[in-house]
């Protein structure tokens, strides 16, 4: 079993009565691996100047958290298989919406990797549409959501 953390702090400015609910939402993360990020409500959640447009916010984090693993599971695999990755990138989006419950939720993230492969040896159509569905069967985090995490790899 492994842990992992993230550090949050948040304090209040001496000038916000906070019970008015006009305070800052910026805040500051910490990981183990001495990575800090600024980090903020969305300002399509909670308005200027209430939240920063310049920081993460949980939604950007969940996406990203969702691209990062199923590329680190992408990269293992094709390295597996003996193809050589040059160059990965990918505009992931996650759609904010009602849920079956009625809850605003992320209900879609929509992965969307392009590849480019290296050497002689190139993985054809079959092949990379394989390799994807195999990094989403084995990431951790697509397992560990209710929302259903499409992956569309682009050329």
């Amino acid at each position: 079993m492994s842990h992992y953390s993230a550090e949050l702090e948040w304090q209040r400015q001496s000038d916000e009565v906070f019970t008015d609910n006009r305070y800052s939402r910026r805040h500051r993360l910490r990981f183990d691996g001495g990575v800090e990020l600024d980090a903020s409500s969305s300002p399509s959640v909670v308005p200027l100047p209430y939240s920063h447009a310049s920081a993460v916010d949980p939604e950007e984090m969940f996406v990203a958290s969702l691209a990062s693993c199923h590329m680190l599971w992408f990269l293992s695999l094709a390295a597996q298989a003996g193809w050589r990755v040059d160059r990965y990138r990918d505009d992931a989006v996650g759609t904010m919406a009602r849920n079956a419950e009625g809850r605003m939720a992320m209900t879609v993230v929509t992965l969307r990797p392009q590849v480019a492969f290296g050497g002689e040896r190139q993985p054809d159509d079959a092949a990379l549409r394989a390799l994807h569905h195999r990094a989403h069967d084995e990431c951790f985090i697509a397992s560990s959501v209710r929302t259903e995490v499409r992956c569309e790899p682009r050329p």
